[in-house]
């Protein structure tokens, strides 16, 4: 090949052709050497894979334009194994809240009631701006078939610190629980833990979803604070995980899947309570999502879901003078509830009816006592909009259980708000409330009202 090159360099060239020098020569050729090099690399390569070789027709040598065209395969790298902490996810939220008097009872003599609220303490006399909820939720799945669910609170206050002075912003464990699947569907789990107790649609419903301000007095009243330490069974059909997950992705307030039938055993004392006597409150919860497309082109896509459950237990509530009741009182209720989704226009209804213990001032003393009520709310949910309207108007008459004494509640009240998510992170709540309330303190007598703003700002992470 040298010497056909040497012939080339000293034979006359073509007219209308430069012939190319020694070097040009040269340096194909070492770019012609280096492929094949590659080439016998790579042929190395594939002999010694396991797999049989397979008969191909030999390519041409490329030409030297093609040489960064040439490269190797590199080694084939093993997947890394995903440890079980890669499978968790932190998130949370915060309610920041502001509520103004209009008018009404924002103060009153010793003995008589002022307008106050069991679940907003921003609604008070000097208040200002407070912090409803800050809740962080660390969750996964640490294996196929378990999953875990952790929420502390930092919005949590603490009472009598000097002479009764509240101090903010105290941790408090809300939920706490492990899920063991049953099934390769995942439709069977038990749930083992402190968690929300199966017993009231928006009970059920997380706080960051609900368009409400606060939860209603008579649902709520069956489990103050939703959750208690135990054991719960939760069955989700197939049928009824495919239509809530459609109601999900379309933008729905949902309650979460908390199974469509539930079995629950508690404590029965209460969120963060020690328990006081040998007996479990049990807990047994229906609920399913009627598609009622059948009904005409104007029921596409809108679903009916109601639902039913019940609560028995007994429970000594804490007294006033200090410790808790040497007597553990009937604690028994049933609900129903119905949720018309919002398409545009929807409804939501809760009621429940039993007997629990109250404070009655004739004997100066917690007796058993009936109770009953819930509420009715209409909402607006304009395709595109950012805005969605509601209205809302509760009734309860009943005891609180979970303050001292177990006092006696006398509820009527009307609100109307909107909600206005600018974008996902953040939503905006302004409402109207007209209250008439029995204040929950033993020692107050008489209705108080007034009408409020309220607003609240959450942001979500």
């Amino acid at each position: 090949m040298l010497r056909a090159a040497a012939l080339m360099a000293v034979a006359p060239a073509p007219a209308m052709a430069q012939a190319p020098s020694i070097a040009d020569l040269q340096r194909q050729i070492d770019e012609l050497k280096a492929v094949i090099a590659e080439m016998k690399a790579a042929r190395t390569a594939v002999a010694a894979a396991p797999s049989p070789p397979v008969a191909s027709p030999v390519a041409p040598a490329p030409t030297p334009a093609q040489v960064a065209q040439v490269s190797v395969p590199a080694p084939a790298t093993p997947p890394k194994k995903e440890a079980w902490y890669d499978r968790l996810t932190l998130r949370g939220y915060t309610q920041l809240r502001f509520s103004e008097f209009l008018s009404g009872d924002r103060t009153a003599p010793a003995g008589v009631s002022r307008l106050r609220s069991v679940h907003d303490s921003g609604i008070g006399d000097g208040t200002n701006l407070t912090l409803r909820r800050v809740r962080l939720v660390l969750q996964g799945d640490i294996s196929d078939d378990v999953s875990l669910y952790l929420q502390p609170d930092f919005a949590t206050n603490v009472s009598n610190q000097t002479a009764g002075e509240r101090r903010e912003g105290f941790g408090q464990l809300r939920d706490a629980y492990v899920d063991a699947f049953l099934d390769d569907a995942h439709r069977f789990r038990l749930r083992f833990g402190q968690s929300k107790v199966p017993y009231g649609w928006e009970n059920m419903q997380s706080s960051s979803n609900r368009l409400t301000l606060d939860r209603s007095d008579a649902i709520n009243s069956a489990v103050p604070g939703e959750r208690d330490l135990g054991i719960v069974a939760y069955y989700t059909p197939t049928r009824v995980d495919r239509v809530w997950k459609r109601l999900a992705d379309d933008g729905q307030k949902l309650f979460g899947n908390y199974g469509a039938f539930a079995l629950a055993l508690y404590n029965g004392q209460g969120i963060n309570r020690t328990e006081t006597n040998d007996s479990l409150m049990t807990v047994a919860m229906a609920t399913w999502p009627f598609e009622l497309d059948a009904l005409g082109d104007g029921f596409a896509g809108q679903v009916l879901e109601v639902g039913a459950a019940g609560l028995r237990n007994r429970i000594n509530p804490e007294l006033g003078s200090g410790g808790t009741s040497d007597v553990s009182f009937a604690d028994e209720r049933f609900g129903i509830h119905a949720i018309l989704y919002p398409q545009p226009l929807g409804f939501q209804a809760e009621w429940n009816w039993g007997r629990g213990p109250e404070y009655d001032r004739a004997q100066g003393r917690i007796v058993t006592g009936p109770l009953n009520g819930g509420y009715v709310q209409s909402m607006l949910r304009l395709p595109g909009s950012k805005l969605m309207p509601y209205g809302r108007w509760q009734h309860y008459r009943g005891g609180w259980k979970a303050l001292p004494d177990a006092p006696r509640l006398e509820t009527d009240e009307f609100e109307i708000g909107l909600e206005w998510q600018p974008v996902p992170p953040l939503e905006l709540t302004v409402a109207f409330a007209r209250m008439h309330r029995l204040e929950a303190d033993p020692d107050r007598e008489g209705r108080a009202e007034g009408n409020l703003i309220r607003t609240q700002l959450q942001w979500n992470y």
